[in-house]
């Protein structure tokens, strides 16, 4: 399974740099940047943490796909 994500697509539309989302949700940058690469999964607090930030639910920023 991988993990896919609206992260990125939200952040941009909320006008948001990478490193303003990490601050909100207490993580690094670089966190923010592997998570909208598909090369971290997050932990499922900063998955509703991010998700509270947009005012949707994990569920609407992340789903798992199978792999081909």
């Amino acid at each position: 399974m991988a993990l896919k994500t609206k992260v990125k697509e939200y952040r941009e539309n909320a006008g948001l740099k990478q490193s303003e989302l990490a601050e909100l949700v207490h993580a690094r940058r670089e966190t923010i940047v592997h998570l909208e690469n598909g090369r971290y999964n997050p932990s499922l607090k900063l998955a509703m943490d991010i998700a509270k930030v947009f005012h949707v639910t994990v569920e609407e920023l992340f789903e798992f796909t199978e792999d081909g």
